[in-house]
């Protein structure tokens, strides 16, 4: 049995027709280098997602961003005609329903604004958070792409 919020991720998976499955282990997913180490896979490969706040609109903003890069503010902040900020834990749950350290690339408590790192396109698996520090849910690519309709830009 998941824990509630991974179950939300669960059911916002197979609402949208795909059959992925999230699963709860017993180590920390909390960041990249952690969820790498649980599943076994290369912290490219861990799909991370980052919450920014456009310094204009205040909107949420999602990056999904490989795990081995880091955003480039001023590169996503160009392409979408605003500054970014980082914003508090406060404003992440509030936005999405979770907690950072869980936060997932979908399941969210209303519609964010998704870029996803052109980079993880080049990988044949990935694997994302599913709501809860200990919990994540492996895809390809193309998924991601489909379950967030996120659109795709070199952000590191």
């Amino acid at each position: 049995m998941l824990k509630p919020s991974a179950q939300r991720v669960q059911d916002a998976i197979h609402a949208r027709g795909f059959p992925n499955q999230v699963i709860e282990l017993a180590e920390s997913t909390r960041s990249a280098a952690e969820a790498a180490a649980a599943v076994g896979c290369d912290v490219a490969q861990i799909a991370k997602s980052l919450i920014f706040q456009g310094k204009t609109t205040g909107e949420a903003i999602l990056i999904i961003a490989s795990g081995a890069n880091r955003v480039n503010e001023k590169v996503v902040a160009a392409h979408l005609g605003q500054k970014l900020s980082r914003p508090d834990a406060d404003f992440v749950r509030e936005q999405t329903g979770f907690a950072i350290g869980g936060v997932p690339p979908i399941g969210h408590d209303r519609a964010i604004k998704t870029i996803i790192d052109e980079d993880l396109l080049a990988l044949t698996q990935i694997y994302a958070a599913a709501g809860h520090p200990f919990a994540l849910f492996a895809l390809t690519p193309q998924e991601l792409v489909a379950l967030t309709g996120g659109e795709v830009m070199a952000i590191a």
